[in-house]
């Protein structure tokens, strides 16, 4: 055999080899301990002055668990919304992707109403003045979309500097994007800002668009974009063999202003696929995704997230609460 015919084979073997490889190559570690009620698809996550935690998920109009330590044990006490949304749309009895936050005295949650594939659309909140169950004022919606949306409105996260006076809401789900704009808070009153309009912050070019549940946060002076890529769910008849490369997994853009523009480490735009992988599939921790971040008083910067724990299950309501510290490495977040 001549050696040119030779490299050639053995190049296209690695090539193959390389392409069946798992997409991370990363040694993550596990969770953090959890005891209790450990469901949570898409949890917002919270810490009260008095100490407590509250942790909200999808499923049960917006379910609420609270603990007195981020391991637990979490108890469920009940649900934000009552019956169904104010909000006259399909999809208003099974709300999705809680988001938490305290501007001034009260609490705004925001959530969406969808249903699964469709772009009609809507990003409601409710409001409270302590997050416990029956304090919560259901306000409607902030946000909709529809067919010739570029956009899905769901999937919100509220940004907002600590002073209060800069508030920017993130969304968006597949299709476009990920979108921001500028909020106006007055009381219980929440508006995107009047003469403000969308702008795109993040898109995945590959497929159709596999990228959601944009999260921003503020540390060491910049500003990061934390985003699920990949299926979330629906794993198919045999969950166990499918696609590592396909399944959620973490990964974040970095800016210098909260709207952006955000960048993955090697410097490739997030509005063209860029961004750094955080945290994925390994092991028996499948598919972590849907995460939010926490400046805690105890663990210092948390992670917060779902996976499916490959032991459980793979169903609707396997979905369990993982959260790693994060430590600064290099100047970017690394989950340990």
């Amino acid at each position: 055999m001549r050696l040119s015919s030779l490299t050639g084979l053995l190049s296209a073997a690695l090539s193959i080899l390389l392409s069946a490889a798992p997409a991370s190559a990363q040694n993550y570690p596990p969770p953090g301990t959890c005891l209790g009620n450990c469901y949570a698809r898409d949890p917002a996550f919270i810490k009260r002055s008095d100490g407590k935690y509250f942790r909200f998920t999808t499923r049960d109009l917006i379910g609420i668990q609270t603990a007195t330590d981020i391991r637990g044990p979490w108890t469920s006490v009940g649900s934000v919304i009552q019956g169904r949304s104010i909000i006259n749309l399909p999809g208003n009895t099974e709300l999705w992707a809680p988001d938490i936050s305290r501007v001034g005295d009260l609490y705004y949650l925001f959530y969406a109403v969808s249903t699964l594939g469709s772009k009609t659309s809507a990003i409601g909140y409710a409001t409270s003045p302590s997050m416990e169950p029956g304090t919560w004022t259901d306000r409607g919606a902030v946000l909709t979309s529809g067919p010739d949306s570029p956009y899905n409105a769901i999937d919100a996260n509220l940004y907002h500097s600590a002073d209060g006076r800069e508030l920017h809401l993130q969304w968006g789900s597949y299709w476009q994007g990920i979108y921001t704009q500028p909020l106006t808070i007055s009381g219980t009153s929440v508006t995107l800002r009047a003469g403000t309009s969308p702008k795109n912050i993040a898109y995945l070019p590959a497929g159709n668009h596999p990228q959601e549940g944009a999260f921003v946060y503020l540390q060491n002076g910049a500003w990061w974009l934390f985003l699920s890529r990949g299926r979330a769910g629906q794993y198919g008849d045999d969950p166990a063999n499918f696609p590592v490369a396909d399944a959620y997994k973490i990964f974040v853009c970095r800016g210098d202003s909260p709207t952006g523009p955000f960048f993955g480490k090697l410097g490739r735009s997030c509005l063209d696929g860029g961004g750094t992988e955080v945290l994925a599939t390994q092991g028996n921790i499948f598919a972590p995704g849907g995460q939010g971040v926490w400046q805690d008083d105890v663990h210092g910067d948390v992670l917060y997230y779902h996976y499916f724990n490959r032991n459980i299950g793979y169903g609707d309501g396997d979905e369990r609460f993982g959260w790693n510290v994060l430590k600064w490495i290099d100047g970017w977040p690394v989950a340990v």
